[in-house]
């Protein structure tokens, strides 16, 4: 036997060696995917078939660069030759080569997403739409998820659903946009990342008999690393290359469906769990040994993911012992909650030697790391931000802070030259060069400034404009507490306004910031221990900014590499630490609120806690707070009903602090429910309750639901849309009801089933 056969199990063996026809590796946490992949392709290799007939596709570079490693340890330099790397690195390479028989120079530009907003933003400007009403970040979201789907410009002009909902969301010439945008990349001789996929379909869609015959013979051998993350234009040009009955349809997928946690960006778990009804003559190989984590960490990931409807069995296991239970803790407060993770921190790093390497705190949404950033330099504990940048050191926190700088002290010229045009108000850079020099020549402060610049009319009354707004704010502060006048700035000076018209998922996670700074100021009024003497005498808005530049100023200066990880649990896939803490354990949380309304959404959600679960490999906290700040208000919470699907055996809840907690772990209550220190283990689903007749009850098309409309909830009743927000293919509603525990509530339109009511 080969000697890296000897390094594997026996299933591993068994995918690595059988290379021909349709592979399926159902790869768990922990399992050895990697080492599977790399080794079936050195297998390959060694078994004599070319470098260059075998394809190995990923998700990064990253990944990409690791596979060729590992098999260069085993073949050599034969390894190079081998085509892997991302879909889009990939498929560049090819469209380069034929790029003539689609009407593109080989040469052609790869727009990135400046140069594609900066586009969108032009083609909307000539166009003379609403920029505000057609955002350029919205719009591309759009475009690129129709793109995803296959969808052409013309295929969407035609599309009567996708203009409805167009029309309703008062943006009726996106199709116009899209059919404007894809001549000018054509012109420009340019393809933004969407059509490096887009136009290798339609590369191979339109060309049959020579490129993909072509592609087909030259690639033997086919490998998708993380198949459960693939989209459907993805998976159809795999079909395309692969689907060769001559060659015995070589392809190997690697991945696992209980990890697919990425529909938002279009990936759907239907590949993998159709792969065999596409594929007649497939193997499946399932990794089930966990090399990772201890007993209890793989045992509550089995339980928790069984409440999945739609999956592959499997029963992951792990001989690793016992380990430690899984402590559950429980605080009154989102601010109590940073504190004793904290604290937490600190003991694991005393009692058990832990680095600060090797343990990482994982959220749902990027705006919880602040209160973990706080607590974690309080404690002079190095940290660093994963898949983001710190909080404070975000572009939107720090436009309101520099409002907020600016109220206080007029003097503060970065400050003024960050927000004096932000949002835009008319005042271009020639006017601020005119303002600055007009400073550095007369020794005045730039706002001393403003009124006497040599600028145009329109950028005059702009400025009086913004001076007159300045003073206002300034002047409320004598009347105000720091969450006053923050609230009333961010209301009034246009920054919140300017958000809210953003409805792609990267501007909702901006107005989730500016929303959690002004959370942070409301925390600090209210809360007493935040008073030092020496940091902050007093509750004012100066002294909540002079607390907030001393934390930022000392962020981790040095260069030392041992750092606690914070990051999205999106962003963890694929990582692993001894130390995991699982933060904003509560519903409408983790899950989110935007997955409420639909077993596909609540499925997800559960997928990406499997993922946070697993990333452990001794120790594993899962924290929740009864009460939090959102928006401004104190919400309380109920803990998350994934903690109720893991047994008691596995988990310790002698962390929990404040509240009655003086249940054990498997007391019993009369009720004969489980009791886990502070929730309930749920019992057999039961039968929903309507309201109405399920028979009688006809929903409207979801496109259709407008604001202030009356409308019907089979389980909630009659209730009346409030509001509608959020990106077009996920539109939210907020619907107040009548007659329930919780009458307002947030749910996503294209799951609701509404019907409208006269």
């Amino acid at each position: 036997m080969k000697s890296y056969l000897q390094e594997l199990n026996d299933v591993q063996r068994a995918a690595v060696t059988n290379t021909d026809g349709p592979v399926l590796v159902i790869a768990g946490p922990g399992s050895g995917k990697t080492r599977v992949l790399t080794y079936r392709i050195a297998h390959l290799i060694e078994e004599g078939v070319a470098p260059w007939e075998i394809l190995a596709l990923t998700f990064t570079n990253k990944s990409a660069r690791e596979m060729k490693a590992r098999i260069e340890s085993v073949v050599g330099d034969r390894a190079n030759r081998v085509w892997a790397g991302t879909f889009h690195s990939i498929f560049a390479r090819i469209l380069r080569i034929e790029a003539e028989k689609i009407g593109y120079a080989s040469s052609f530009t790869i727009y990135d997403t400046d140069d594609s907003k900066s586009l969108m933003t032009s083609i909307i400007k000539e166009m003379n739409l609403d920029k505000n009403v057609y955002s350029a970040n919205s719009v591309r979201s759009r475009i690129s998820s129709a793109k995803s789907n296959l969808i052409t410009p013309k295929a969407y002009k035609d599309n009567e659903e996708l203009k409805l909902q167009d029309k309703i969301s008062k943006r009726p010439y996106i199709h116009a946009i899209y059919e404007k945008y894809m001549a000018r990349c054509q012109k420009a001789g340019a393809m933004d990342f969407d059509d490096l996929l887009f136009q290798m379909f339609r590369l191979l869609h339109q060309n049959p008999d020579n490129v993909v015959e072509k592609y087909r013979s030259k690639f033997k051998y086919i490998l998708v690393d993380e198949f459960q993350d693939t989209n459907y234009l993805q998976y159809a040009i795999i079909k395309k290359l692969v689907k060769y009955p001559q060659s015995g349809e070589n392809i190997c997928v690697v991945g696992d469906d209980a990890q697919s946690i990425y529909a938002f960006r279009g990936a759907t778990i239907d590949n993998i769990l159709d792969f065999e009804k596409e594929f007649k003559n497939l193997k499946t190989f399932k990794l089930e040994q966990n090399y990772r984590s201890t007993e209890h960490i793989v045992q509550a990931a089995n339980e928790l993911i069984q409440h999945n409807q739609k999956q592959i069995p499997k029963k992951i296991w792990s001989n690793k012992g016992a380990g430690q239970k899984i402590q559950v803790l429980r605080t009154m407060t989102d601010t109590e909650e940073g504190k004793r993770i904290a604290d937490v921190i600190q003991e694991q790093k005393n009692r058990f030697h832990l680095k600060n390497s090797e343990i990482a705190i994982l959220y749902r949404t990027n705006s919880q790391s602040r209160i973990f950033e706080e607590y974690l330099r309080r404690y002079n504990i190095n940290y660093k931000v994963f898949g983001g940048v710190s909080f404070y050191q975000r572009k939107e926190v720090k436009d309101l802070l520099g409002y907020l700088r600016l109220v206080i002290n007029k003097k503060d010229e970065e400050a003024l030259k960050r927000i004096l045009n932000y949002p835009r108000r008319g005042i271009g850079k020639s006017s601020m060069d005119k303002i600055a020099e007009l400073a550095a020549t007369t020794g005045k402060t730039m706002w001393e400034c403003l009124p006497l610049a040599q600028v145009s009319t329109k950028a005059r009354n702009s400025i009086a404009n913004f001076v007159k707004m300045i003073n206002s704010f300034t002047k409320k502060m004598d009347s105000s507490n720091a969450y006053e006048i923050a609230i009333h700035v961010a209301k009034n000076c246009g920054l919140l306004a300017n958000m809210q018209k953003d409805n792609s998922l990267e501007g909702m996670g901006r107005l989730e910031n500016v929303n959690a700074l002004l959370d942070a100021v409301k925390d600090f009024v209210e809360n007493d221990e935040l008073i030092d003497e020496a940091t902050m005498p007093d509750k004012t808005l100066t002294s909540y900014l002079q607390n907030i530049a001393l934390h930022t100023s000392m962020d981790n200066e040095d260069d030392d590499d041992e750092f606690v990880t914070l990051m999205s649990v999106h962003s963890a896939k694929g990582l692993e630490f001894k130390s995991i803490f699982v933060v904003g354990m509560e519903e409408n949380l983790f899950p989110s609120f935007m997955s409420m309304e639909s077993r596909e959404g609540l499925d997800e959600e559960r997928r990406l806690f499997y993922v946070a679960v697993t990333r452990a490999e001794q120790f594993l906290t899962l924290s929740f707070a009864r009460s939090r700040y959102k928006f401004g208000e104190m919400r309380y919470n109920q803990p998350s009903r994934f903690l109720s699907e893991i047994s008691a055996q596995h988990l310790d809840t002698s962390l929990s602090v404040g509240g009655n907690i003086g249940e054990k772990v498997g007391a019993t209550e009369s009720t004969g429910a489980k009791v886990f220190g502070n929730f309930k283990k749920r019992g057999p689903a039961r039968k929903p309750k309507f309201v109405i007749d399920p028979s009688k009850f006809k929903p409207d098309s979801a496109a259709s639901i407008k604001e202030g409309m009356k409308v019907l909830h089979i389980r909630f009743g009659e209730g009346k849309v409030l509001s509608i927000d959020g990106a077009i293919d996920n539109r939210v509603a907020t619907i107040l009801f009548q007659g329930v525990e919780s009458p307002e509530r947030r749910i996503m339109l294209k799951y609701a089933k509404l019907q409208i009511l006269p």
